[in-house]
């Protein structure tokens, strides 16, 4: 019944917070930037990121997954061509899944013009010495990296760095961990406003749900950079994340099954 009423509200034209079925996909509140998350090894994700874009029909997207370049590369290529465009965005040994997963995604939207948010690794690597604003260039203001964080939000990113990486990182790598997840959620966003004023919008951003947290991920960037976007953040998990998610819309689905990945790290 909740969710009956979330989806009635939304297709009223109001976003209303909650957890939604995958059916309510099909009928998403107006946006200019539709944030989709994923837990990027489960196929179900993919399957209601690529429901989604079709019902949005969106003018771009932004991959998470790939920076500039490989976007440049992958939009002279067929978009129904899997084993070409993944070619072009030299996807095989890039550490993601299975490109399979991801080219219906592609394939949904055949005219959405291609953007990458992705940032080099010796990039990302910077900031976890110098902090993100420097890395990030001339325009840190505008996403906020030229502030540190309050002392108290600081430590809560900290405590989910290091439950992230199984709580096997020395502590003073953690503020050096937080810097770099603000530099890639401000490169998001900054390719995701690009993206919409190149083509007008709605603008699609398909990543890792942690990035579509409204308090700290992209949503947040966005809204210090560019307040009046309207933006629509919809998380994907494995459990329930509580009445408290930090997302306007959230879908739980089954987990995909896994090997544990802190086995090796606690000896296991």
């Amino acid at each position: 019944m909740i969710r009956v009423m979330v989806v009635a509200v939304m297709l009223a034209g109001e976003a209303a917070a909650g957890q939604i079925g995958a059916e309510a996909l099909d009928s998403l509140p107006a946006a200019d930037v539709v944030i989709l998350g994923e837990v990027h090894d489960n196929p179900i994700h993919h399957a209601n990121q690529a429901r989604a874009v079709a019902a949005i029909g969106p003018a771009a997207i932004v991959f998470e997954m790939f920076g500039p370049a490989a976007a440049d590369r992958a939009r002279a290529v067929p978009r129904t061509d899997a084993t070409a465009l993944a070619a072009a965005l030299e996807w095989d040994g890039s550490g993601w899944p299975d490109f399979a997963l991801y080219h219906p995604i592609f394939t949904a939207a055949p005219s959405a013009h291609l953007a990458g948010g992705a940032l080099p690794r010796e990039t990302v690597r910077r900031a976890i010495s110098e902090g993100a604003a420097a890395p990030f260039g001339p325009d840190a203001a505008r996403f906020g990296l030229d502030r540190p964080l309050d002392p108290a939000d600081q430590a809560a990113r900290e405590a989910l760095q290091a439950e992230a990486h199984c709580h096997a990182l020395p502590a003073e790598l953690l503020p050096g961990m937080v810097a770099a997840q603000r530099l890639r959620d401000a490169a998001l966003a900054r390719a995701t406003l690009e993206a919409l004023e190149r083509t007008g919008g709605p603008v699609v951003v398909i990543t890792g749900t942690g990035h579509a947290d409204r308090a700290r991920g992209i949503p947040a960037a966005l809204a210090h950079a560019a307040p009046g976007v309207r933006v629509l953040s919809i998380g994907q998990t494995e459990s329930d994340p509580g009445g408290d998610a930090p997302f306007d819309l959230w879908i739980v689905t089954d987990p995909q099954p896994r090997p544990d990945p802190c086995a090796g790290l606690k000896g296991g």
